[in-house]
């Protein structure tokens, strides 16, 4: 028990040990980037129990107990709080080595106070433990953040959402956190979709205007661009599933822009060319208003229809892809490039084969005057285990510049994910630890206190250049 997340958890040598316990364990969260819901923030509701707060709305922990053969009613169904928990613990001991059998007993260690460990024998002390402690303490979403040291939260949110919470947020703000709106706009390009007309019909409504043409859409577009600016949001998030290069007109643009207002059936080249083309129209406007635009690529999305049909989108059933798009988006860097310069940017990958690709890619398009302008970022979804980020971490420092890497984000649902930050912390404090004795690199404490600390926190603070942060620290 006492060698299972114990204090040196994933610290397997004394200048680890140093690195993690002295430089970086008492550093701040930055968390740039998650699908936390703003409302929930502002509402500020307490959680009744452990399921609400701990299962509601993870895919992550569906996809294990479907694959432990837990009937649905137990994880998305209408079965009692206890009796999902339950389930879930019954599913803990199948799952060592999985990162989730890590972080579930980290954020129990963390905020219920607890070194049980999950098992079937140990649910209904686990469960009255945990009811002990919603009773005693008040359990918020901002009690939550404020315990985590959170500092930044940016949520992901829709060129049509009207971003009231945020607004009622900003009256009546979380002390000391900034919470920011990330503008994701995938579907204002997916026209190829089914949802894209009623999406464009409520585009009009939240800007009053009427647009008939393809120059009236990106500035229909470019308005909610000045929104969410006006709103501090400072990054963006694009999809890519995968990115495939085609070159078009603008007549021919404006052909399939006006096919897809009319519900007219769109081509794939023709939707792969639209993108593209929506794909340099953003990097122009970010660029021009000094923001981040984040790539995410390599999704299969939506894999088992059936079950889509049934419960919708980001429920459990995406999966990593096996693209070949390499050239495709080295192609689309350079129309950006072409066009107007490239904004900073952040390529992550899901499939881990492609960490040389998009290693040796961004190091192409650096410079302008901005140190670490394009990002190889974090091990992401289904890569952000111990041998995930440790392969990231290691490919970076191979191929480009690790301590200028911004480090990790939560990319959650949940309040209870600020631990993955620890998690990271300690895996970047391991292997730097073996590096320095190795003898690969200097034990030069002052380098080592700067790289770690950077990594951990102050590059993501002046990369993203967001809130009130830098006026709160010294950075």
């Amino acid at each position: 028990m006492e060698m299972f997340l114990n204090k040196d958890y994933l610290l397997n040598n004394e200048t680890s040990k140093k690195l993690y316990h002295e430089y970086m364990a008492d550093l701040p969260v930055y968390d740039y980037h998650c699908h936390i819901n703003p409302k929930e923030i502002y509402e500020n509701k307490p959680y009744n129990n452990i399921t609400e707060v701990w299962l509601g709305g993870d895919h992550y922990k569906w996809r294990q107990m479907r694959s432990n053969g837990v009937p649905e009613a137990y994880i998305t169904g209408d079965k009692s709080p206890y009796e999902k928990f339950e389930k879930w613990c019954d599913t803990m001991p199948y799952a060592l080595g999985n990162p989730l059998y890590h972080w579930s007993h980290l954020e129990l260690k963390k905020y219920f106070h607890t070194d049980l460990i999950l098992s079937p024998k140990n649910a209904e002390v686990i469960w009255k433990t945990t009811e002990k402690h919603f009773a005693d303490t008040q359990m918020a979403p901002q009690d939550i953040i404020k315990s985590s040291y959170v500092k930044l939260i940016c949520t992901t949110d829709d060129p049509i959402d009207r971003l009231e919470y945020h607004e009622k947020i900003n009256a009546n703000p979380v002390e000391g956190v900034d919470v920011l709106p990330a503008f994701r706009p995938d579907k204002s390009f997916l026209i190829h979709k089914d949802t894209f007309v009623s999406w464009f019909t409520e585009l009009k409504k939240v800007t009053g205007m009427e647009i008939k043409t393809f120059a009236e859409y990106k500035k229909a577009i470019e308005s909610r661009i000045d929104f969410f600016h006006s709103m501090g949001c400072r990054l963006s998030d694009h999809a890519l599933d995968p990115i495939c290069y085609v070159d078009a007109t603008e007549a021919s643009l404006e052909a399939t822009f006006t096919k897809a207002i009319s519900a007219v059936e769109i081509s794939s080249l023709e939707a792969n060319a639209f993108i593209c083309a929506m794909l340099v129209f953003y990097a122009e406007q970010y660029r021009k208003r000094n923001w981040v635009m984040q790539l995410h690529i390599g999704t299969i999305r939506n894999v088992n229809q059936e079950l889509f049909k049934k419960l919708g989108s980001d429920t459990g059933f995406d999966a990593v892809g096996d693209w070949q798009f390499a050239n495709d988006l080295v192609a689309v860097l350079n129309a950006m490039n072409s066009n107007s310069g490239l904004p900073k940017i952040m390529l992550y990958n899901l499939n881990p084969k492609d960490n040389f690709s998009l290693g040796t890619i961004m190091g192409c398009f650096q410079g302008d005057d901005c140190a670490g302008k394009i990002q190889f970022g974090s091990a992401w979804w289904f890569n952000d285990h111990i041998e995930g980020m440790e392969r990231q971490i290691k490919d970076l420092a191979n191929l480009g510049l690790l301590g200028r890497f911004v480090g990790m984000t939560t990319d959650s649902r949940s309040f209870l994910s600020y631990t993955r930050h620890d998690y990271f912390r300690r895996i970047v404090a391991k292997v730097i630890g073996e590096m320095v004795e190795g003898g690969l690199i200097p034990q030069d404490w002052d380098l080592l206190k700067m790289t770690v600390q950077n990594i951990a926190y102050y590059n993501a603070v002046r990369y993203f250049n967001m809130g009130d942060v830098q006026n709160q620290l010294n950075v």
